[in-house]
């Protein structure tokens, strides 16, 4: 429990300003929408302009860009993305943190396995981001609810807003496996950044070339905003494949980190 209130502690400050920043962005992003829908129809020929494969690149429908939940998803893909850098961030400095900062050998001289280490981390990590995504999805139900004229469907809304937290599961997954599999990181963030922008570009190609095989490989096309909007619901498949990533990422994480040598400072 001591380990668990620390790593939450130490996240507070990050927390609060990955939480600030992804309300703020979905904030100005609707913000715009009462001045797009005085001006729908220009704004349609505007992007009608675009080349179709930039459309699909932008995730931009001209079929729903101008309804509240349209537009909506346009914007919250960028939310995401910052979400997904934000949970990669914090998975990778789970367990390399300490060696980083050369404290694994006093962690592991306390009277506990390092399963309890992982676990209590993993918690810390996955609370902070439940604070972070209930707190955005507050202001963005608030937000929306002032700028659109119109009723929406606010179970579509609230599905399409928690893909973020769903996203941000598999990076954070995938973060605490490179974690506890590399010997040393020296920085987090090139890592995050890398391994989160070469996901998204997948999801870009894969929408510009209509390819489904490359809708297993990368989180962002697991939850589809055209799919949820047209449903209201998620692609039961893809929830179970997420399922299945993460007890695996996250149990092999545990295997390699009870087997790893850590070396003492």
């Amino acid at each position: 429990m001591n380990i668990f209130l620390h790593e939450l502690k130490a996240y507070r400050k990050s927390t609060m300003i990955w939480t600030v920043s992804l309300a703020a962005l979905i904030v100005f992003f609707l913000s715009m929408f009462p001045g797009l829908t005085q001006d729908a129809d220009q704004f349609k020929k505007l992007l009608e302009n675009y080349p179709e494969a930039v459309r699909k690149a932008l995730g931009v429908s001209l079929d729903s860009i101008t309804s509240l939940l349209g537009f909506y998803s346009y914007g919250f893909t960028y939310v995401i993305l910052c979400g997904s850098i934000q949970a990669m961030n914090l998975g990778t400095s789970i367990l390399s943190k300490e060696v980083r900062e050369k404290t694994a050998d006093f962690l592991l001289t306390k009277p506990v396995t390092r399963k309890q280490i992982v676990t209590a981390k993993l918690l810390a990590v996955i609370i902070s981001l439940v604070i972070t995504n209930v707190i955005y999805m507050a202001i963005a139900v608030i937000t929306a609810s002032v700028v659109s004229e119109k009723s929406f469907d606010m179970n579509t809304f609230l599905l399409i807003s928690l893909t973020a937290f769903l996203v941000e599961m598999m990076f954070v997954a995938l973060g605490i496996l490179i974690s506890a599999a590399a010997s040393k990181i020296k920085s987090v963030l090139p890592i995050s950044i890398g391994t989160v922008f070469g996901f998204y570009i997948l999801n870009m190609l894969g929408s510009v070339i209509g390819e489904k095989a490359i809708c297993y490989l990368t989180p962002f096309k697991y939850y589809e905003t055209s799919y949820i909007i047209k449903h209201s619901s998620y692609q039961v498949s893809f929830v179970f494949i997420e399922i299945v990533l993460i007890i695996a990422a996250i149990a092999a994480s545990y295997v390699i980190y009870s087997k790893k040598d850590i070396h003492a400072v």
